[in-house]
């Protein structure tokens, strides 16, 4: 009997110590890692306070999972690899779950969306884009959303769209508009959205809710949303947290406070304070 015991303990042994198997972790605190500047999802004061949606949605369910939680700021192009290297334990910033993240990093349940959008200038020709407010849904309606792209390709001929690098949007640009136009990269949101207000792109893309939150902003004020907005398929199911691969614990622990917070009206609660709309995703 002593030896068949020493045999199941080194097998265990044997088992948890393979790559991608981690014995299960009791988690206390969790580090969250956000960008700070994709208002009104997550956004950064003068002073450096983190504020938003994402931070206020974070905090409750840091809350409901009995967890110390804090917040590292960090740029949106290199927040996947500063997960994996260990800079934070999840990512909490607008991310989108898509078939290409997953196979790099697990995602929780999404806890919002709001489709993408395009924005331009009030006095362009472009604010007179076709099919203007409709939302056409990726999984749902596929035919409808390539019959809006081709609606809207003539008019966008030509132009230069500004875009986030990196970002679903400037996938779907790339995928369905870059042979009529020109697709212009920028590190941040804010940095695409004075070259809308200067003349130096046409039109750019975002998320519905940053955009709608973009154009109360001093010097946007002729900035406002045209066109059709987008979701579902290669744009994903929506806004959900982010960590390793082997953080199959963790995951389990926020997708439980996630549906609470869906269940008892938290999320669209923060939803009316941050957007004026509901974002949960049921």
């Amino acid at each position: 009997m002593k030896k068949l015991l020493a045999i199941a303990v080194m097998a265990l042994a044997a088992v948890t110590s393979l790559p991608g198997v981690a014995p299960a972790k009791e988690w206390k605190e969790v580090r969250i890692g956000t960008e700070g500047a994709f208002p009104p999802w997550n956004a950064t004061k003068p002073d450096g306070t983190l504020y938003g949606f994402e931070i206020d949605l974070a905090n409750n369910l840091c809350a409901r999972m009995k967890v110390k939680c804090t917040f590292v700021q960090q740029a949106w192009d290199g927040i996947i690899p500063a997960l994996q290297a260990g800079k934070f334990d999840v990512i909490m910033s607008g991310m989108s779950q898509t078939a290409k993240r997953a196979k790099v990093i697990l995602f929780s349940e999404p806890y919002g969306s709001t489709g993408q959008s395009l924005a331009v200038e009030k006095s362009s020709d472009l604010a007179k884009m076709p099919l203007d407010g409709k939302l056409f849904n990726m999984d749902s309606n596929m035919k409808g959303a390539e019959d809006a792209i081709a609606k809207i390709k003539p008019a966008l001929k030509g132009k230069i769209i500004g875009v986030q690098s990196g970002s679903i949007a400037a996938g779907f640009l790339q995928k369905y508009f870059s042979d009529d136009a020109t697709i212009r990269l920028y590190k941040t949101t804010e940095q695409h959205d004075l070259d809308l207000a200067s003349g130096r792109v046409d039109a750019v893309m975002a998320s519905m809710a940053y955009l709608t939150t973009a154009e109360k902003k001093s010097g946007n004020e002729d900035m406002t949303t045209a066109g059709p907005r987008f979701q579902g398929g290669m744009l994903g199911k929506g806004s959900s947290i982010g960590m390793r691969m082997g953080d199959t614990d963790l995951k389990a622990m926020f997708d439980k406070a996630i549906s609470a917070a869906k269940d008892d009206g938290t999320i669209k609660k923060l939803s009316m304070k941050w957007f004026g709309f509901d974002v949960t995703v049921y």
